[in-house]
This record gives C-alpha cells, structure tokens and sequence, in this order.
C-alpha cells in the first residue's frame, strides 16, 4: 500500500536522524587534514602517504555517488542509506585500528564507498519524508549540518589530538553513526522504484572509473602539475571512461543512470547553480587556511575557529530561505546569493598583508549568506523537478555534479593561486635551491625562513600569497556573477507555497512501506 509521508513528529525526528549523519559526513571531509603531522610522525607517513589519506576518500565518494542513488533507488533507500553507514562505521573503526599509512589510506577508502551512499541517500529519501514546502526547511537543515560540520572538523580534531592518541579523530565517528542507523531504522519509511533498471556491472563501472579518475586528476593537478604522469594519466582515463559511458546510456533503452535528468530544465539548471556554487565555495575554503596559518599564523585549531562567519551565513540563509522563495520565487533568491557570493569575492580581494580580522569577518559571512541562500533553494528545486521514482540517482547525480564542481575550483583556482603566487614571490638573494623551495608553497616558504632566520623571506612569502589570494577571490567573484547571470536569465521560476502542505503522494511506480 502506498502510504503518505508522516505527519506527526515521527519525522522531524527522522530528520534530526539524518542531520547527524550529515554532520558526521562534514567531519570526515576535513577532520584528517589536522592530523596529518601526528599520522607522519607516529605512522611513518611520508607525503604521498599523506596525501593519498585525504584523496582516497574524496576519490572514493566522488565515483560512488551516481551507482549509490540508482541502488537506493532499486533496492530500497533507507536500506541503502543504512548499508552507507555501516560502511563508514566500519571504515572508522578501521582506521581507528591503523597501524601504518596503508591502513589509513584503505579506511579512508571504505570510509567513501559510505560517505557516498549516505550524502546522496540523505537528500533522496526526503520526498517520502516532505511535501515540497517542508522540504525546503528540511534541505536547509541538511545543508547547515554540513556546512557546520566542515569547520568544526578542525577545531574538533585539534582537541582530540591534544588530549588524546590519533585514533581518537576515527573514533568520535562511532557513537554518531551508531545513532544515525538506529535511528535510520526506526524513523524512516521504505521506499523505492521497483521499476529502475537493474544493476549494470559495466556501467557502474565505467561511472565509477570515469568519475574517480576525474577527480583525482583534479584534486593532484594544483600540487602535481597537469603535465605529471599521475595526473595526465587519470585525466585521460576520464576522457575515455566517461566517452564510454556516456556512448554506452545513449544506446540504452532503459538508461542506468538517468544522465538525461539533465534536459529537465527545473533538474538541470539547478544542479549547474549547485555546480558553480561548489566550485567556488571549494576554492574559497582552499585558500582561506592557508592564509590563517601562513599569514597570520594562527594554528589549526585557531583557523578553524575563524571560518566559522561563513556558517553563521549558511545558518542565517536556512532560516531565511523559506520565506523568500515564497515571496520572490527560486529564481530571484538563487540569483541574489550567487550576487552576495560575487560581493564577498570583491571585498575579499581588498585583503591586505595588514588587514585584521574584522575584513575576513565580513566578507565570510556575505559568503556563508549567499551560498545558503544559492545551494538551499537551488537543491529543492532541483529535487522538485525529479519524479519520485528518480528521487535517488537524481539526488546522486545532483551531489555528483556539486562534488566534481568543487574539485574543478580546487584544481583551476589552486594552479592560479600557485602561479600567481610563484610569480609575485621576490627571491632576490636566495640560492636557486631555496627559491625553488620557497616558490613551492606560501608554508615552504615560511619553514625556510624560519631555519634561516630570515625575515624578508617572511614578509616576501607572506606578501606574495597576498596578492595571490586576492587576483583568486577576484576570478571567484567574476565566477559568482557569471553564475548569477545564468540563474537569472535560465532558471525556471518556482515558488514555495504557503503554509504546511498537503503531502506528495507516490509517484507512478513508486513504492513506500
């Protein structure tokens, strides 16, 4: 029998279900990051090691998110979104029982293959949950739990790494998602397409491939260089698998993996907002680090703290959201946050060696208010658009799409930033064997500088990464106004109706228990 969704607290409660599951999931994509030097000294990790501890996670999530919303889809999406967590449960414990780099890398790996199934499964089992006006609040509940998640990784991190063994930054998992799949379990009703295409081996494969490839040429191009054998040699298997692919559903009678979801203008205008927002968003996140910590010096711990402007935006956006699609329509309130977003890339670029903290303040949180009021209305849209029965490769495609925008900002606006950098940098003086070092990065610099004692080398580093940071945020303002333009002139208009709504009945062939 199909049965509506529920209309008493069962889920709201369910949803607080799925916000922890969220916030677990901002955690692991950036929690490691601060542990990287206790891992090198106490692991024996050199570089590369550490390096692959923080790719194979996003590798792994990246090419599992299409095949984890079409199983969702087939075969039930709270049984798939609780398969998803206990993944990561057991990618947790894998890594909290590492005893070298190789075990840390494959539990982040593992660790992925979950993240994956609960990101895409998390937004796809809210229409069985909603109707379209919950929703929305719904989405940005979800959306703020990442967001949240993202900066307090760090902060986190750092004080677990202060009072307790590493294993600790894997072991707060544990708890969290041990509540997520009771809750999962209890709180969430079944549904799922029974008519979605079986499972395709080849295609999967080809998706997987094609996608994990992509993303880890990407996200190894700014460091590697795009002419490094890795690097050249992932994005051309991209090329091809992809080709493959995208041959391989052409000729389908029953496509696998719906990538023509993209004609549906209402689906695809708004999952390339979704896109754009992520790669800028990316780049922002990328660069901001570093200049805390090399610039201004602050620890892990410190930068991690001062990011968080930028989550009171995305908190104030979802509270807000609502509302003003209401009144104004998607179209309108998606066009103004990417115009914040481009405001918050212009006054950023005003940075200065000198400038306090009160500049970076501002500018983070027109950049929070702007990506929530961008990605909240843009992901609901998105999801309206879809018929039920897609609701979980739709959703997949959607994260999919945001993820590899984000490793696209971090490879194109990362190379720009090390070669404005490496151009700026004055290495008057130095021998060719330390300007090499101090061209490498704006910390490079700052640790040669240190040993030698010299502090024009300080200001110089410090100077460079400067202004190459603001021509970055510049390109990312001309970024957010080109996908302002967009939002307006092609984004079809839709408005939240007012008030509670009547529920969303199943659609033709969807099933839910």
């Amino acid at each position: 029998m199909n049965d509506p969704p529920p209309q008493g607290p069962r889920r709201w409660w369910a949803l607080g279900a799925l916000t922890v599951t969220m916030l677990v999931l901002g955690f692991d994509l950036t929690i490691l990051n601060v542990a990287l030097p206790t891992l090198a000294v106490d692991l024996g990790a050199d570089t590369a090691a550490q390096q692959w501890m923080i790719d194979a996670f996003l590798v792994v999530f990246a090419a599992a998110l299409l095949p984890a919303g079409l199983l969702g889809d087939r075969h039930g999406r709270r049984r798939m979104l609780v398969t998803g967590l206990v993944i990561l449960l057991a990618g947790s414990l894998l890594g909290m029982c590492a005893d070298g780099p190789g075990l840390v890398i494959a539990a982040r790996a593992v660790m992925g293959l979950g993240a994956a199934l609960v990101s895409a499964l998390s937004v796809a089992v809210l229409p069985s949950l909603f109707g379209p006006g919950e929703r929305t609040r719904a989405i940005a509940t979800l959306t703020t739990a990442l967001a949240l998640g993202m900066p307090i990784g760090p902060l986190i991190g750092g004080w677990l790494l202060d009072h307790y063994w590493w294993g600790a930054i894997f072991l707060i998992n544990v708890p969290l998602i041990a509540l997520g799949i009771a809750a999962c379990l209890l709180l969430l009703p079944e549904t799922r397409n029974p008519a979605a295409p079986s499972f395709d081996p080849l295609t999967c494969a080809l998706s997987a491939g094609g996608l994990g490839a992509l993303v880890l040429g990407l996200t190894e191009g700014p460091a590697r260089g795009f002419a490094d054998p890795l690097v050249a040699g992932a994005l051309a298997t991209a090329v091809v698998l992809l080709t493959l692919l995208a041959a391989r559903e052409r000729r389908a009678a029953a496509p696998l993996l719906r990538i023509g979801l993209l004609r549906n203008p209402g689906f695809g205008w708004n999952a390339a907002v979704g896109a754009l927002t992520g790669f800028i968003l990316a780049a922002l996140i990328f660069v901001l680090p570093q200049y805390l910590q090399s610039v201004h010096d602050h620890d892990a711990f410190g930068a991690g703290l001062r990011l968080m402007p930028m989550l009171g935006g995305v908190v104030l956006a979802a509270r807000g959201c609502q509302p003003l699609v209401r009144q104004f329509g998607s179209r309108g309130v998606i066009a103004t946050g990417l115009v914040l977003l481009c405001f918050a890339g212009v006054l950023g670029s005003t940075t200065q060696v000198d400038s306090g903290y009160g500049l970076t303040a501002v500018w983070l949180a027109v950049a929070g208010l702007g990506s929530g009021l961008a990605l909240v209305p843009a992901t609901d849209a998105a999801i309206d658009a879809l018929p039920a029965a897609h609701s979980g490769v739709g959703a997949g495609l959607l994260m999919t799409l945001r993820q590899v925008g984000g490793a696209l900002g971090v490879a194109l606006l990362g190379s720009l930033l090390a070669r404005v950098y490496r151009g700026h940098l004055d290495t008057g003086g130095l021998s060719p064997e330390a300007a090499a070092t101090s061209q490498e990065s704006v910390s490079a610099a700052r640790l040669l500088a240190a040993r030698t004692g010299s502090a024009e080398l300080t200001e110089a580093a410090r100077t460079a990464f400067v202004h190459a940071m603001s021509v970055t945020l510049y390109v990312c303002a001309i970024a957010a106004l080109a996908a302002a333009l967009l939002a307006g002139l092609l984004l079809p208009q839709r408005r939240a109706p007012a008030g509670v709504l009547a529920v969303e009945a199943p659609a033709e062939g969807e099933t839910r228990t």
